[in-house]
């Protein structure tokens, strides 16, 4: 079991750990689980879907990187196949507070990079501020998106984010989580390069259509990607960069073990990741870093 979840498995309650023992035990536990372990996991101990959401904040928390602030944060997001994804809010040392990752958009974006199609709901240990209420009004669940807090009734978004200003206020667009394919290409056969045009590809940057994605190599030669998740209101939007950490991070590895990284972007993009990229890169101690573009 990877240290960080035996530091909080004294918070799960003895029978739930006779459930999860078995999926969360291996060192390469994802943070998350299969709708088909999450039936097994709830016949074997009694909860219902909320009651395990709630069961499993403190080992999604345990997953936050809160250097600065000492606020660990964890979310659970249920997707429509059954699966649950963890997410945890995520601060990098030496760059911009505003490089910050809050614990929905990692348990959302998990989801997305894993190919879930749809979110029904997100439990969090605490209230989602106005930030992120915004990022999670990008979804293709609308503001119909169940938002569960611990001692609080069940709310949907649009009773977090009353009078909402959205996707639906701009154009006709695809929304995140919606399946996409831009068809750029590159000549290509180094692998990170192709991984991170892949991702580039399925990014959601519908307003400002500057598509973009990331490939980060760490030290055991595993390849994490990631993609720009635009928002209507522009500055919730994720960047790759911190989309790749996200899965990097719930995957288990150290997001200062990267070796090599690939940001690929359209030349005529009319915004850039590159300065952020580097910059949060280098301060992770990255400086093998390439900049492709299509």
């Amino acid at each position: 079991m990877q240290a960080r979840f035996q530091a909080m498995w004294s918070e799960i309650t003895p029978k739930l750990q006779d459930a999860l023992f078995p999926y969360i035990s291996d060192d390469d536990f994802p943070a998350m689980l299969t709708a088909e372990q999450v039936e097994l996991i709830k016949q074997m101990s009694g909860f219902d879907d909320q009651a395990l959401a709630f069961a499993l904040l403190p080992l999604a928390a345990a997953c936050a990187l809160a250097p600065i602030s000492q606020f660990f944060v964890g979310a659970i997001a249920r997707g429509e196949s059954g699966n649950l994804y963890f997410g945890a809010n995520m601060e990098f040392t030496g760059v911009p507070l505003q490089q910050t990752v809050h614990a929905e958009q990692s348990a959302i974006t998990h989801a997305w990079l894993r190919g879930e199609k749809k979110l029904v709901s997100i439990t969090i240990n605490y209230s989602p501020c106005g930030h992120c209420r915004q990022f999670m009004n990008e979804l293709n669940s609308g503001t119909q998106l169940e938002v569960y807090l611990p001692n609080r009734p069940r709310l949907t978004l649009a009773d977090y984010l009353p009078g909402s200003f959205g996707p639906q206020d701009l154009t006709d667009t695809p929304l995140l989580l919606d399946t996409v394919h831009h068809d750029h290409q590159l000549t290509t056969h180094d692998q990170l390069i192709q991984a991170a045009l892949n991702a580039a590809n399925r990014s959601h940057a519908p307003y400002s259509q500057a598509h973009s994605g990331i490939a980060l190599l760490d030290k055991e030669d595993r390849i994490y990607t990631g993609r720009y998740a635009e928002n209507a209101a522009f500055n919730p939007s994720l960047p790759p960069l911190q989309a790749a950490l996200i899965l990097m991070n719930m995957a288990g590895s150290h997001c200062q073990s990267i070796k090599r990284a690939v940001l690929v972007e359209g030349e005529r993009n009319r915004l850039s990741q590159w300065n952020a990229t580097e910059s949060t890169l280098m301060a992770l101690g990255c400086t093998d870093i390439e900049r492709h573009t299509f």
